[in-house]
């Protein structure tokens, strides 16, 4: 998408490369890739620093002689240190969904607050536990976290520690000195109890900025040399009389050994206020502040009487608050100014943070006057004092498949723009933009403007199932653009609208429905007249244009381990009085999808899917003609091959789905067998012929058709989806002819009415040439055959796999002669199998020519008809990749896909992985599985026995959490208006409807284990 200037936070910017940059100290759990259409949520980017380092660093204290005296004080401090293991459940305001480890500690042990940081907590849905010294587990919810700084409280119930008494970390802010030496207790690099030493060497830090996400501001942060790391966020920094005086926030990402802790004058506040039952008011004017020193002061205009004044009163300052940023239409807008220099507040002189903080939080909805000085002039303002609270979400809408809130402070803050609009959270679904990147800000829906989070609901109650409306909406780094997409709204795959608001008592997010979806508006025929080709020589190929159409496929689900939620191309009308047409299966991989049919670039219609090949990578799909006015024509397709070296015009839609035209030549028509993905086996097309031209805009065009002078359709050209590349991450599309001989016994039983019902031999075969096939043991008279039958390419094939799941009559090595006494010389002569229950057979196996009746098997089990989603993961039967890369099913409870911030994510239950047993009990396909975790009660362990895609044998703990990750079902139905009936188990019992579906963020890569076999 193409935007105004350059793309790009609009704060200012530090000169610190990014190298330089602190990073939040999370340990992620997971693998370190991501899908390149998934956002990133590892918890611990490399995030954008605001001020130079500052070298004044003191040495490192030793880690390896501590005294007696250092040695008591651990001891007792790490009985209140605790391991947080959790998940932010969804993306929300600047957080994404994740699961990771972090650090914390009791700082009430009647009560059972712990203390940690915010990014810790999140802004959004938290659910976890935390690990005791000891190793007692115990179940935490967050009971606050701060709008701004980075410190959050969780709670637990004492009474669940059994085996150790719960003892509390005092915090002494006052005691955090420079020169104090001091150790950061807690769980470095996800280590249990790792002990860093280090020493205070600053107290007036500004807050360090981790780029686009969260980041602290207006206070102060204290700097030492203590060289934590991932999973220390939210250690106690203690001195040597056990005191915890700051709190570990973030660090130097660049291998320096700096570290940056959180004064606790703030944390303890909010403490007292909760422990006294008080809610933690929290002010604002919308106002950002930084230290300055008093150098920068006097260039900024601070005059000798005001600067020799505050050196009186604060003789050991060396700086003043400066304004940096001021919100557009807060408070403080039209009365401070960036670089405004922050004198007195009500009446008082003032230079630190912490002061600025007790005034502004004991004045909610009050005022304040402050003097500032700018440019030497004294202004003297009086300031109406905000909720933060307000301004900060405590509930987001889901609808579509995506997420909403009001635009948070946070966001706000970071690209200086006023705080209002309605934020995209969760941009999945219907609200897919083209651009994969979140921050939008949507501006109107269907004609009608969406100000806030309560007109968006209003509006969107409104809008039909199945209906396309105009959305305009901006991106928060480029507000110049105003952007514009008509949407496809799904209300029928996730038919809830629902409201989730944050419960401090609980810890929770309740879940509201908010209203039903509105059926759909019956649709009416259009017209409309196809595009002309007057520059193209032949008229009759020319007309071919008529026959294509485009197809949009919108997947709620992902499945069989397709990399993506939405597919655009182009097929071909092969039936234009019944509707039906032709399209790759990289468009259109399976049929829980929702098909959207464009003709003429002008009329659109739904579609649905009726056949899908399981070997040749095409897909027939179909709509009603009767909705069409418009001249389509039925592709006229050839019934002879077409062969090496003949002369053809390739039309083909190139990535701008622009149609292009070139004359050009076949130049190959060979065997081919699309690489596997062993990172996610996911449908590839085998045992096929595939076409290649003499043109460059074959690579450039995934949709397309070789058509002769006379406008008969020689071959489809299409897509095939193959494997990631290793080095890019980026997903391999072939682009490849196929002829169209092979499509017509299949589109003649569909004009007839009947879905075809094909069998096959379960085997992959590669050809193989005569110099390979006599040593083989192949026999002259054959290979004479053979240079008779085929004299254009003298070949026979071997079979390279047999897929797992049948009885295996073939074996890899066979070389098949003929089969029901057909030489086969040509991948089309196995299209004999389709037909046929068993097969003669005549192979050479290990030298030795056999007669063998080989058995085909049916294609019926190979789709995908059946689908759960069981706390994140995605789990259905081993669909016909997997059983094409692997010799043993283990199990039909197979693990396609897991969402980002799931217990199937937190526990490592890998994609690819086999379950085969749930607490001991047997689970070999899915309806065994979902008997015996129906029993299993909410937030309980459970023990799942798993198996690698290497074969390797392991079991997995896991906590079950019905209320963020309900246990779904799909199931293929053709009476229901979509094909699938969906339904959901709440508390085992079963509920017809699904709510919310799993966001778009899935993580489908291998594990570890079984990618390195």
């Amino acid at each position: 998408m193409e935007r105004n200037g350059d793309v790009r936070a609009k704060r200012k910017q530090g000169p610190e490369s990014r190298l330089d940059r602190p990073t939040k100290q999370l340990k992620p759990l997971g693998p370190e890739n991501v899908e390149d259409d998934e956002v990133s949520e590892n918890g611990a980017l490399s995030l954008g620093g605001h001020e130079p380092e500052d070298t004044r660093l003191l040495p490192l204290a030793s880690t390896t002689a501590d005294s007696a005296e250092w040695q008591a004080t651990i001891e007792a401090v790490v009985r209140n240190v605790v391991s947080i293991r959790f998940c932010q459940t969804c993306s929300f305001d600047t957080d994404s969904a994740i699961a990771s480890e972090a650090t914390g500690f009791v700082v009430d042990a009647e009560r059972g607050y712990i203390l940690t940081n915010r990014h810790v907590v999140g802004s959004g849905p938290f659910w976890g536990f935390c690990i005791f010294d000891n190793h007692e587990e115990v179940d935490v919810h967050a009971v606050y976290r701060d709008p701004v700084h980075d410190f959050g409280l969780l709670r637990f119930d004492p009474k669940a520690i059994k085996y150790m008494p719960v003892a509390a970390l005092k915090l002494r802010p006052d005691l955090a000195r420079v020169g104090s030496e001091i150790r950061v207790v807690g769980n470095d690099a996800g280590e249990k109890l790792s002990i860093l030493s280090g020493v205070i060497s600053r107290l007036d830090r500004n807050a360090p900025e981790y780029g686009e996400g969260y980041s602290d501001f207006n206070t102060n942060y204290i700097q030492a040399a203590a060289a934590a790391s991932g999973g220390s966020s939210g250690s106690p920094v203690v001195n040597i009389d056990g005191y915890a005086i700051a709190l570990q926030a973030g660090g130097r990402s660049d291998g320096a050994t700096t570290d940056y802790f959180l004064p606790l004058d703030r944390p303890l506040r909010a403490l007292k206020c909760i422990q006294e039952g008080r809610p933690v008011t929290r002010g604002t004017i919308q106002c950002q502040w930084l230290i300055k020193p008093f150098d920068e002061c006097r260039r900024l205009g601070l005059t000798p009487e005001l600067e020799e004044a505050v050196r009186v009163e604060f003789p050991k300052e060396t700086g003043m608050l400066v304004a940096e940023i001021v919100l557009p239409e807060g408070p403080a807008d039209s009365k401070i100014e960036e670089g405004d220099i922050l004198i007195k507040v009500n009446g008082k002189l003032l230079t630190q943070f912490v002061r600025l903080d007790e005034i502004l939080d004991s004045h909610v909805s009050q005022k304040v006057s402050m003097l500032v000085q700018r440019g030497g002039e004294n202004l003297q303002i009086e300031l109406d004092v905000g909720d933060l609270h307000a301004i900060t979400p405590d509930r987001f809408v889901t609808v579509t498949g995506a997420a909403f809130h009001d635009l948070s402070y946070q966001q706000a803050r970071l690209y200086v723009v006023p705080v209002k609009g309605v934020f995209v959270c969760e941009a999945a679904g219907s609200f897919k933009f083209d651009s994969t990147e979140s921050g939008w800000i949507i501006q109107t829906i269907d004609q009608k403007p969406t100000p806030d989070l309560k007109t968006f609901i209003e509006v969107m109650k409104g809008i039909p199932d199945r209906a396309r409306v105009v959305v305009m909406y901006k991106h928060l780094r480029d507000l110049h653009t105003l952007n514009t997409s008509i949407l496809y709204i799904d209300r029928h795959w996730t038919s809830k609208m629902r409201m989730a608001i944050r419960n401090d008592d609980t810890g929770k997010w309740d879940f509201t429905d908010l209203a039903d979806a509105l059926p759909p508006k019956k649709p009416v025929p259009r017209k409309a007249n196809f595009i002309r080709l007057d520059s193209v020589e032949h008229t009759a190929a020319a007309d071919i244009v008529r026959s294509f159409v485009r197809i949009s496929c919108t997947m709620p689900v992902k499945l069989d381990g397709f990399p993506r939620t939405r597919k655009i191309g182009y097929g071909v009308v092969v039936d234009a009085e019944k509707g039906l047409v032709v399209v790759s299966r990289a468009i259109v991989p399976f049929d829980l999808c929702d098909i959207s049919i464009t003709v003429a670039d002008s009329i659109i219609v739904d579609g649905k899917v009726l056949f899908l090949h399981p070997l040749e990578n095409y897909a027939i799909v179909q709509y009603d003609p009767s909705l069409v006015q418009a001249p389509v024509k039925s592709a006229n397709l050839s019934a002879e091959t077409i062969k090496q070296g003949a002369s053809t015009i390739f039309m083909g839609f190139n990535q701008n789905l622009r149609v292009v035209v070139a004359k050009t030549t076949v130049t190959d028509i060979t065997a081919v067998s699309v690489p596997t993905n062993p990172s996610a086996p996911r449908y590839r097309a085998i045992n096929l012929d595939a076409i290649t031209v003499d043109t460059n805009l074959s690579g450039e065009c995934g949709s397309g058709v070789l058509v002769s002078e006379d406008g008969v359709v020689q071959a489809l050209w299409l897509s095939y989806l193959g494997e990631r590349s290793a080095s890019t991450s980026k997903d391999i599309e072939y682009h490849l002819g196929l002829a169209t001989p092979t499509l017509l016994p299949i589109i003649k039983q569909i004009q007839d009415g009947q879905i075809p019902k094909l069998r096959m031999l379960n085997v992959e075969a590669n050809s193989v040439q005569m110099s390979q096939v006599r040593i083989m043991g192949v026999s002259e008279d054959w290979i004479r055959k053979v240079e008779e039958e085929n004299p254009e390419r003298h070949q026979l094939f071997m079979v390279r796999k047999v897929e797992c799941g049948h009885e295996q009559h073939l074996q890899e090595g066979d070389v098949i002669i003929s089969l029901n006494g057909k030489l086969i010389t040509r991948i089309s002569d196995f299209d004999v199998m389709y037909n046929n229950d068993f097969l003669d057979a005549v192979i050479v196996r290990r030298c030795e020519e056999m007669h063998i009746r080989v058995p085909t098997v049916p294609t019926d089990d190979l789709e995908t008809d059946r689908a759960v989603i069981f706390c994140g993961a995605i789990l259905h039967s081993p669909h016909h990749a997997v059983r094409q890369q692997i010799s043993k099913l283990h199990s039909k409870v197979y693990v396609s896909a897991r969402t980002r911030g799931s217990p199937a994510y937190q526990y490592g239950l890998f994609s690819t992985n086999f379950i085969t047993a749930v607490n001991g009990i047997d689970t070999p396909d899915l309806e065994a599985f979902l008997q015996q975790v129906n029993k299993i009660p909410d937030n309980t362990y459970f023990r799942l026995k798993v198996v690698t895609f290497s074969n390797v044998p392991w079991v997995v703990t896991m906590k079950k959490n019905d209320h963020y990750f309900p246990t779904m079902e799909f199931i293929k139905d053709p009476s229901e208006p979509c094909g699938w009936k969906r339904q959901t188990y709440e508390n085992g019992s079963l509920q017809k409807g699904v709510g919310s579906l799993p966001p778009e963020a899935m993580d489908e890569t291998i594990d570890p284990v079984a990618e390195e076999g």
